[in-house]
C-alpha cells in the first residue's frame, strides 16, 4: 500500500543540484513542507539562495506574488543527512549524479528510514526503475519522475513505471504531480533514455554532424530550429505536425533524407574534441559559444523569462 494523493503532507528531496533544488521549489511553490540534503555540502548551503533567486524572476514577471518568496522559503527545511531528510516525509524524490550504485544505494537507504507507505521516486534521467530498485524490500511504491530543466519551469515529467511498480503507485504520483502543475506522461516501456533524452539525442546527432561538415554556423543552426521546430513544437507534437503536413509527402521527404543523415552510434567527434579540450560549455566558459559569469547569469535571466511568458500563454 502506498500513500494517496491527497495524504501527501510532506515532501522530501535527496539532492541540492540542478534538478533537485527546483523540484523541492515546485512541491514548495504548491504549499508543501519539504525537507532536502545532499552529501555536496556548498550545494546544500546555497539551496535556498538559489530558490530565492528563482523566486523573485517568477515574482518580477507576474508569475507568483512577492509575498510568496518568503513563504515558499520559509517551507523548505535544509538538513544534513539523508535519514533527516526522508523521515515523517508521505514522498521522497532522489535527484543525485546521474551514477546507477549510488541511486541503488540511496533507494536501499532511504526505505529504512522512511514510512511503509512513502512513495519513492527517482529524478534518473536514463537508468530503469526496475535496476534502481533491486535492492529494495517494497520495489512497488518505486517510480521513476523524470523532470525537465528548469524543473521549476518545464511543464512535463515522465512518469516511468519498473516492473514490480503497482498501479496504485503510478496514480499516486500522476495525480500529484498534476496537482502542482506539473504536466506527466506515462512511458509504458523502460526504454533506455525514455522519450524526451531519445528524442534530444537523435535530433542533436544530425545537429553536431551539420556543424562537424560545415553545413551552417552554430548560431545559424540554433536559430532556425528555433524559429521554426521551435515555434512549432510549443504548440504542436512532431506527430501532429506530420498529419498537417500529410502523411504521404512525409513518407517521400524521409525515403530521400534518411539515407543522408548521421546514423552513428558514437558521440560525435567534433563533440568529443571539445570535451578532451575541456571545452564542457557554459560551465567551463566555452562550448559551441563562449561564455563569462555576467552573461551566463544573464541568459539564464533571459531563458526563465521567456520560459515564462510561454508557460502563461500555454498552460495557466
Amino acid at each position: 500500500m502506498v500513500v494517496s494523493a491527497t495524504q501527501v503532507k510532506k515532501v522530501g528531496v535527496i539532492g541540492a543540484g540542478t534538478m533537485g533544488h527546483g523540484i523541492a521549489q515546485a512541491y514548495a511553490q504548491e504549499g508543501y513542507p519539504v525537507t532536502i540534503t545532499d552529501a555536496a555540502k556548498p550545494a546544500l548551503a546555497g539551496v535556498k539562495d538559489r530558490i530565492k533567486s528563482n523566486l523573485k524572476t517568477l515574482a518580477r514577471e507576474k508569475l507568483v506574488p512577492e509575498s510568496a518568496i518568503e513563504e515558499t522559503v520559509a517551507r523548505i527545511t535544509v538538513v544534513d543527512r539523508l535519514e533527516d531528510a526522508v523521515r515523517d516525509t508521505d514522498l521522497v524524490t532522489e535527484a543525485v549524479f546521474e551514477d546507477l550504485s549510488t541511486k541503488t544505494k540511496i533507494f536501499h537507504e532511504m526505505e529504512k528510514f522512511c514510512s511503509p507507505e512513502c512513495l519513492l521516486a527517482s529524478n534518473t534521467s536514463s537508468f530503469p526503475m526496475t535496476e534502481i530498485s533491486a535492492q529494495m524490500v517494497r520495489p512497488e511504491r518505486a517510480i521513476v519522475t523524470h523532470w525537465m530543466n528548469p524543473p521549476y519551469l518545464v511543464p512535463l515529467v515522465e512518469l516511468v513505471p519498473g516492473e514490480k511498480t503497482s498501479e496504485e503507485t503510478y496514480k499516486t504520483a500522476h495525480e500529484i504531480l498534476v496537482k502542482i502543475k506539473k504536466v506527466p506522461v506515462k512511458v509504458q516501456k523502460e526504454v533506455l533514455g525514455f522519450l524526451i533524452n531519445r528524442i534530444q539525442t537523435a535530433m542533436n546527432r544530425e545537429v553536431y554532424h551539420l556543424l562537424e561538415i560545415g553545413a551552417a554556423s552554430a548560431e545559424d543552426i540554433d536559430r532556425a530550429v528555433v524559429t521554426s521546430l521551435g515555434f512549432r513544437l510549443a504548440f504542436l507534437g512532431p506527430l501532429l505536425v506530420r498529419d498537417l503536413a500529410g502523411l504521404d509527402v512525409t513518407c517521400k521527404v524521409d525515403e530521400t533524407i534518411l539515407p543522408e543523415l548521421d546514423s552513428s552510434i558514437k558521440a560525435n567527434r567534433l563533440l568529443k574534441e571539445m570535451v578532451d579540450r575541456g571545452e564542457h560549455g557554459a560551465k567551463t566558459g566555452k562550448g559551441f559559444f563562449s561564455y563569462t559569469p555576467e552573461s551566463i547569469a544573464e541568459l539564464i535571466q533571459e531563458r526563465d523569462r521567456r520560459f515564462i511568458h510561454l508557460l502563461q500563454e500555454l498552460y495557466y
